[in-house]
């Protein structure tokens, strides 16, 4: 059986998100079948710099060293994001609001202090994550970023991140990235970062996509258009849950036989496309490795189970991967 990182190299690198337990758990998977790795929690801003001051890279370090060990590649996740970020970072002394020079100083020193340890090491960062609202009729999401600095805290992000490693690949990273009126946002935004002469390399597609939505259509047209952008694409964050957005069903205790043959048709499907778009899409990431372990499981619906990727809880091939690679 030919490993998914051989099967793909002369399309694109395949990447899995890992913790502390996966990159333990799953860590032959993990070398056999893929080539490139992303912190899935552990270089978010709370966990890697939590105190003024204090930055903690013990973590990050550690999968990067695995990754240098094994030939395989690591992605950095995340810089700029409205989530994870410690309150402290947007307060002075007295508990207010930094001023918007103070809080461009901050992001500033934290995306040098991160990015000029790993420089030429990690090859790729999602510089800034989800800054696009799905509201309709609202480009940019709410978020202390938006509020203190204004729109252009995404152009000073890239920037910052461009000074601190030339060389890396710097990319807007979102979700629900094949929506139509999403997709005419983030198209828009980057467009307009292109055109402000931003240092920005590529768009990363996160992908949470399930057995029925979004459409193949969609994605195709996302695909399509985004390309017309002229930067690489790299598909960061995937993985084909087992439920629609609006099933609740906590009752599944296994996936059924018609589950795990749609999941490969569906798959099928998305490779395709990965396929006819190779030009452009330089890695796909799974938010994972294997069913033992996804983000999925518990979320959003609590004390549900989910099956979301090519191999099994025990590490084995489903029909996903047979449909994947044939």
């Amino acid at each position: 059986m030919k490993a998914l990182k051989e099967h793909f190299k002369d399309e694109f690198l395949i990447g899995a998100a890992v913790n502390q337990n996966t990159i333990d758990q799953d860590a032959d998977l993990l070398k056999t079948q893929f080539n490139s790795i992303t912190a899935e929690n552990e270089m978010k801003f709370e966990e890697i710099h939590p105190e003024p001051g204090q930055y903690d890279f013990t973590i990050a370090d550690r999968f990067l060293k695995f990754a240098e060990d094994h030939d395989i590649k690591m992605r950095g996740h995340t810089l700029v994001w409205h989530n994870q970020t410690p309150d402290w970072f947007f307060k002075d002394d007295k508990g207010e609001d930094v001023s918007r020079d103070e809080l461009l100083d901050r992001m500033k020193q934290h995306i040098k202090t991160v990015m000029t340890r790993y420089k030429g090491r990690i090859y790729a960062w999602d510089v800034v994550n989800e800054a696009v609202s799905d509201d309709e009729g609202v480009e940019l999401r709410p978020s202390k970023w938006l509020e203190i600095i204004g729109e252009d805290f995404i152009d000073y992000a890239f920037q910052f991140a461009h000074e601190a490693d030339p060389d890396a690949l710097l990319f807007y990273n979102d979700y629900n990235e094949s929506n139509p009126d999403k997709r005419g946002k983030i198209y828009r935004l980057v467009d307009g970062l292109i055109k402000r002469d931003v240092p920005i390399s590529g768009i990363g597609l996160q992908a949470h996509w399930n057995l029925y939505e979004p459409s193949y259509h969609d994605i195709d047209t996302a695909l399509k258009r985004y390309s017309e952008l002229g930067l690489t694409l790299h598909i960061t964050e995937m993985d084909v849950s087992m439920f629609a957005f609006k099933d609740k069903r906590t009752d599944v205790l296994k996936p059924t036989e018609e589950m795990l043959d749609l999941q490969a048709k569906r798959y099928k499907e998305f490779f395709g496309l990965f396929k006819k778009y190779q030009e452009h899409i330089s890695c796909v990431t799974f938010w994972g490795i294997s069913d033992r372990y996804t983000w999925l499981s518990d979320f959003p619906v609590k004390g549900r189970i989910n099956w979301p990727f090519l191999f099994d809880e025990k590490g084995k091939p489903k029909s996903s991967f047979d449909a994947v690679v044939n």
